[in-house]
């Protein structure tokens, strides 16, 4: 595929990306988030990259490292965007283990959206709500994500599974209006054993 159609492939797959990630952020009152939503996309940094690499079924930064065994592009995004686990891991100081930090609830719950909008964008047609908690269940055995982060995610995932995605972004909307009330976690009851 010639580079200028891969560019604009991938402008085009970045624009329905965010908009279905603004479109449910605005339904669930996270307008903020839902308008900033992985703009470091349209850095040089992660634009060259993501062209370069653009494959139309899957994240060209996925592709990148499976070719590279890394990817700067993706180091660039996971460093910039709250809504990726990623960005919530630190190596403790003088020591060097790495430590993975639940993540706050409201990037969490953009996390999931994100998700939510990840396979329907790469799914197109063959999407269903059951995609995202699917994806999410595989991807556990090679992750380090916190563990309340973990169960916090797949209860998100898991209701939009049972009750699809109208009820579960009414749903969202309410624990994140809740979680602006109150200023705790509405989710934290997950983590009393």
């Amino acid at each position: 595929m010639k580079t200028y159609v891969k560019m604009f492939k991938h402008l085009n797959t970045i624009a329905k990306h965010r908009h279905l990630v603004m479109k449910m952020c605005f339904k669930c009152s996270m307008y903020k988030q839902g308008l900033l939503h992985d703009l470091s996309k349209y850095s040089i940094s992660e634009l060259i990259p993501s062209i370069k690499y653009y494959q139309g079924d899957r994240s060209p930064l996925g592709y990148e490292k499976s070719i590279k065994g890394y990817s700067r592009a993706w180091l660039h995004h996971k460093g910039r965007n709250k809504h990726h686990w990623e960005y919530w891991t630190d190596r403790k100081e003088k020591d060097i283990t790495i430590e993975v930090y639940p993540m706050p609830f409201e990037y969490m719950l953009e996390s999931v959206i994100d998700r939510i909008s990840a396979s329907m964008t790469y799914k197109k047609d063959k999407y269903t709500d059951k995609e995202p908690y699917d994806f999410f269940i595989n991807s556990l055995e090679y992750n380090t994500m916190n563990e309340k982060t973990v169960k916090e995610m797949e209860y998100l995932l898991k209701y939009l599974n049972d009750n699809g995605i109208q009820k579960a972004l009414a749903y969202y909307k309410s624990l994140y209006k809740q979680y602006k009330k109150d200023k705790i976690n509405p989710l934290m009851y997950l983590h009393q054993s």
